[in-house]
Formats: structure tokens, sequence, C-alpha cells
């Protein structure tokens, strides 16, 4: 009987530019906004003085080599809503077509040519079109930040993975509502992707 020999992938490979994506998750101003600033102070400051640095920095070192940089944001298909997800309604999360609230924040806006996907659930694999946009590019690996990470980054690695991409998630470029909930999050979902700094990650690109 004729056996097969499978080599198995390494979690440590490099990062081919031309198959790699950073993806972005709700960095966006309803996150960052006054009524935010009041009711999750700390997770304002660490988005500030943290998350923001450290995606900036992987975007700016990501684009010279072609990586793509899509972004994805909650923003409804319509005004009032009623294109949502049921969470979404029953949750009172709603970020109405063409609003403010669903701009990048700045610093980390999209470019002219990036791809921006508008979302009304938690995974942007379940209700956008990215699975289909990454295959039509090319994409291998994925590499996640942004917000929140015990929910809307939890899932997009997890889809991710499921779905056969490589995924990696930046761990300093994401933050949710408390230290402790963000570092559970990264050892959480760790299994199912590469946990590292914005700085490891660089240092993975293969040119």
């Amino acid at each position: 009987m004729k056996t097969h020999t499978v080599e198995h992938p390494k979690r440590d490979k490099l990062l081919e530019p031309a198959e790699t994506a950073v993806l972005v998750v709700d960095a966006q101003m309803s996150e960052f906004n006054d009524d935010k600033r009041a009711e999750k102070p700390d997770y304002v400051q660490s988005i500030e003085t943290r998350a923001l640095p450290a995606i900036k920095k992987l975007i700016d070192a990501s684009r010279p080599k072609g990586v793509e940089i899509i972004y994805t944001m909650i923003e409804s298909l319509t005004k009032c809503g009623r294109d949502r997800s049921l969470d979404h309604k029953l949750s009172g999360i709603h970020v109405p077509k063409g609003s403010p609230e669903a701009d990048m924040i700045p610093g980390i806006e999209p470019q002219e040519d990036d791809i921006v996907l508008p979302k009304t659930s938690s995974g942007v694999f379940n209700s956008t079109n990215i699975n289909y946009v990454l295959r039509n590019l090319g994409i291998k690996n994925v590499i996640v930040v942004g917000f929140i990470t015990d929910q809307c980054v939890d899932m997009a690695v997890r889809d991710g993975a499921d779905l056969g991409y490589y995924m990696v998630c930046a761990g300093d470029g994401c933050a949710t509502y408390s230290d402790e909930r963000h570092e559970l999050a990264l050892k959480a979902f760790g299994g199912y992707c590469r946990v590292q700094s914005v700085d490891e990650v660089l240092a993975t690109y293969a040119s």
C-alpha cells in the first residue's frame, strides 16, 4: 500500500508581502469619540498610547512592501440600520450609513486605493465579502490589528483560520476594555494564529 508523506506548515514561516494583507478592524471614530472617552477612559487611553502608534507603524512599514491594507468598520448599509444583524439590533449597535462615526481614526486613514469594507456583525468574514476579495487578491497571510480584542478581532482571527488563511495578530495593535481582557483574549485565540508585537511581525517579512 502506497503511503503519503505530508509536510505540515509551521507557524514561524516568513511572510511574502505579495501574499499578505494587514486587516485593520473597526479602528473608527465610534471607538474614539467623546462618549467612549467618558464611558471607557482606560480603553481609549490604551488605544491612544499603545494601539494607534503600533497600527500606524505596521501600516507605514507594510505599505511600501506591497502588502495590502484592508479596513473594516461597523457601518450600516442604510441610514436606519434595518440591514443590521440581529445581534447588533439587540445590542443597540448602529453606525448609520455615511456617519462620521464610521471614519477611521486620524493618522491611520485609508489611502485612495485601499479596500474598505463596512460590516454589521462582529465577524468580518460573516457580514462582508472579504473572503472573496482576499482570494481574488491572492492573499494567504492576514495580519490582524484593531478593536475590540476579545470580540471583533477574535472573530476575524478564528474565522480566517477556519477558512485556511495563515493568521497573525499583532497584539500591541489591538485593544479592549481592560488589560486583563486583552491578555486573556490573546491567549484564548492564540491557538488559531501567531501572536506577536508589530516589531516582531515586521521582522518576518520575506523581503
